[in-house]
């Protein structure tokens, strides 16, 4: 089934070609430069190589195959992954040297800094009392007033 309907090339007919800018071509596809043709030759020179002037050479296995003890030590780790937990015993684990926590840093830091403490450096000082208790008599006197 074919397309009868034509597109809408109004707006390109009354485009004003004046508007455009002047680009240069880029060709994508250029032809071959000289350095392209000669190693094209020594690619033709690959080809007709004569293999017989090749000397003999020994290959060396960068990835040999597992020795008898590696598919030992695998088998093991086999024996690890389906061992059967359930025939173990429980156990509790007993920390016998902990961290000590935050708190007990803490305190010792301060303990610390009391020790390190410079006494020299401290200015007398006279306590006065802004509330002083009241003497016997007084309390005697607010007994008698009551």
């Amino acid at each position: 089934m074919a397309d009868t309907t034509k597109p809408d090339v109004s707006a390109v007919e009354s485009f004003d070609k004046t508007k455009l800018k002047h680009t240069e071509t880029q060709e994508k596809n250029p032809l071959p430069t000289k350095e392209n043709l000669d190693q094209e030759k020594t690619l033709d020179n690959v080809k007709h190589f004569d293999k017989t002037q090749l000397k003999h050479a020994e290959t060396q296995e960068k990835n040999p195959l597992p020795t008898k003890e590696n598919l030992d030590q695998e088998k093991t780790l086999d024996n690890v992954k389906h061992f059967d937990k359930t025939q173990l015993k429980h156990a509790e684990t007993q920390e016998k040297n902990p961290l000590p926590t935050k708190e007990n840093l803490d305190q010792e830091k301060t303990l610390d800094n009391v020790k390190k403490f410079d006494k020299t450096q401290l200015k007398h000082a006279e306590t006065q009392e802004k509330n002083p208790l009241p003497t016997k008599e007084t309390i005697a006197q607010e007994k008698a007033d009551k």
